[in-house]
């Protein structure tokens, strides 16, 4: 079973997928299906991927698809963590987006539970530390720049 886009019908495995392919699609510059977002999801560009989700699918033709979608097999023995496109759903990424209204789940991605040797232990460390000095000389930036106006 998948989804139906109702722009251009290409089969999307569940409603998340479908959110993103029209959600992609639309801002990657096609007209027909920012506009069919904006008549039927006002506010589309305001919603997590989840939200989408939830909204789209009440507008797709759910359909049997010959095709096997990757993640409707199952766990895959030689693939650790879960299947890609967590893109709006991962929590703890400390960034300021400063849009109003968006909002991530509280739930990380499969992939942030995985046991990791000690050589990606330190390179996630050194990134981590790298992150935060960036983000306080941002901030720094941003006070200096207050203070002078």
């Amino acid at each position: 079973m998948g989804y139906a886009c109702p722009v251009c019908d290409d089969p999307q495995v569940d409603a998340r997928h479908l959110a993103n392919h029209l959600a992609f699609t639309a801002i990657l510059g096609d007209d027909d299906h920012e506009a069919w977002l904006d008549d039927h999801v006002p506010e589309w560009a305001e919603e997590g991927e989840a939200e989408l989700a939830e909204r789209v699918r009440e507008f797709a033709d759910e359909d049997e698809y010959p095709q096997v979608f990757e993640d409707t097999t199952g766990e895959r023995p030689d693939r650790d963590g879960g299947r890609s496109g967590e893109l709006f759903e991962s929590e703890g990424h400390g960034h300021d987006h400063g849009q109003a209204g968006h909002a991530h789940d509280q739930e990380l991605p499969p992939q942030a539970d995985m046991e990791m040797d000690e050589d990606t232990q330190a390179v996630i460390e050194e990134a981590r530390e790298l992150t935060k000095e960036m983000l306080a000389e941002d901030e720094a930036e941003d006070e200096d720049d207050e203070a002078e106006n």
